[in-house]
């Protein structure tokens, strides 16, 4: 992680000559940087990234983190620029944030620093390459700077930090650490642990977490899914047999598709007795990373870049708690479990189904959540190459826009096995009405 660091600061130095005043937020000075502000947001999602790979954390987990730390990276960043409102009013739980003093100079740089590691520090496991990292950007951010203003800045930062803090640790997720394990019903009609590994449900309770734009987990609810039926002429049967036929026609291109967007953070691989895991970006921080990527195409500055990756952040968040209010209320089975029992019991889907009831689809939600929110800020026809798989899949697409993008997301799952066309066409649908209130709440919409 040290390396990946250091080629990230490379690529980050941008010297700037001289101090100067900052002519957008009168009355605070702001300092010059030998790092590109920009780069320094994209630099602290890529660690964070590469964090939250390493500790192996669940797609809603993962969006949690995302959501926070980069709502305290954007309000300390958007000083630098005072068109920019602060979004802790207009959401769910938060208290009001400290100011920078007039007069006085600040590098909001290093408060964004301070702030993104103090909020980070409590929601990951692998401190102690976070530390590391804190100290090496932030002696480099000290080096042109007089001592008290990197104290005050440091200050800032960590006060900001602070108040975002304070709002995640009462937004439940303690509390469903604790609750009991998901009670599986021997039911036909519902979810089944599936192979090869049975694992138990992940984060039965997501729905209890208090979101930040949603006013309920149940806001954007779906339309039910199909009824559950073996007859053969059945909308839930021929939705199951739709994904059967379509497996055993699977192109090399489609298989492409699929394994692009796979983003299963924790794939169990089996060959004879031996089983190794994966680990690779969750569907959120795919997202997150295709967030950085239009930023740094339409060449952002630091401001815009931290507000796209926060408001993106809290539209994947709000996104998963709706989705799985949704999950554990209908609690839908996997195709395999059906497939197998009326179908072809050999039948295997060509992903790794993931350890939690099928409907509605999470790539479906959470991509068209982000889709609304990342139109919003570069526009319907924004041309993107995502090249953010590549280290994980050696695969890289490209796409005319973020909707582009997302519905590929969503039928990906189809084209793996892995869900119904109904769990993908009502999840994106609701994934928008997320996205939607995202913008409205936090008052994007023109």
């Amino acid at each position: 992680m040290k390396d990946t660091f250091f080629q990230i600061l490379l690529i980050a130095f941008v010297y700037i000559s001289c101090s100067s005043i900052d002519q957008r937020q009168p009355g605070i000075k702001k300092i010059a940087l030998q790092i590109s502000p920009a780069e320094l947001m994209h630099s602290n999602l890529e660690q964070l990234k590469n964090i939250i790979v390493y500790d192996v954390f669940s797609p809603p987990v993962a969006s949690r983190i995302y959501a926070y730390v980069c709502l305290a990276q954007y309000e300390a960043i958007r000083f630098s620029d005072s068109s920019y409102p602060s979004f802790l009013p207009k959401l769910h739980g938060f208290d009001a944030l400290p100011q920078p003093i007039a007069g006085l100079q600040y590098n909001f740089s290093v408060a964004a620093v301070k702030a993104f590691t103090v909020m980070a520090s409590n929601v990951i496991f692998n401190k102690d390459s976070l530390r590391i990292y804190e100290e090496n950007m932030l002696n480099n951010l000290s080096d042109s700077l007089d001592k008290t203003v990197y104290e005050r800045s440091l200050l800032l930062g960590d006060s900001i930090g602070k108040i975002i803090l304070k709002r995640a640790v009462k937004d439940f997720y303690k509390e469903t650490r604790g609750m009991a394990r998901y009670n599986v019903q021997r039911l036909e009609e519902k979810w089944q642990p599936t192979p090869p590994d049975y694992m138990d449900a992940t984060e039965p309770w997501w729905h209890k977490i208090k979101p930040l734009a949603l006013d309920s987990s149940s806001q954007c609810k779906p339309a039910a899914p199909y009824t559950y039926s073996n007859k053969q002429n059945s909308p839930f049967f021929k939705d199951a047999f739709e994904v059967y036929n379509l497996s055993n026609h699977l192109t090399d291109s489609l298989k492409t598709i699929t394994t692009f967007w796979d983003d299963n953070p924790f794939v169990m691989n089996h060959s004879g007795h031996a089983a190794f895991a994966t680990k690779k970006m969750t569907p959120g921080g795919h997202w997150i990373a295709i967030t950085s990527i239009a930023c740094q195409k339409s060449k952002a500055g630091e401001v815009k870049t931290a507000q796209a990756l926060a408001a993106t952040s809290i539209a994947l968040l709000d996104g998963f708690i709706s989705c799985w209010d949704e999950k554990y209320r209908s609690e839908v089975g996997r195709p395999i479990t059906f497939i197998n029992k009326y179908i072809d019991p050999n039948w295997q889907p060509f992903l790794q189904t993931p350890p939690f009831p099928e409907y509605p689809s999470g790539h479906s939600v959470i991509s068209a959540s982000a889709a609304v929110v990342l139109t919003h800020f570069f526009g319907d026809h924004f041309s993107f190459t995502d090249s953010s798989e590549w280290q994980y899949q050696g695969v890289i697409r490209s796409f005319p826009s973020f909707f582009a993008a997302a519905n590929e997301a969503g039928i990906s799952r189809f084209y793996g096995g892995i869900h119904y066309m109904n769990a993908i066409n009502e999840g994106s649908a609701q994934g928008k009405k997320v996205g939607r209130i995202v913008l409205q709440k936090l008052g994007l919409y023109k």
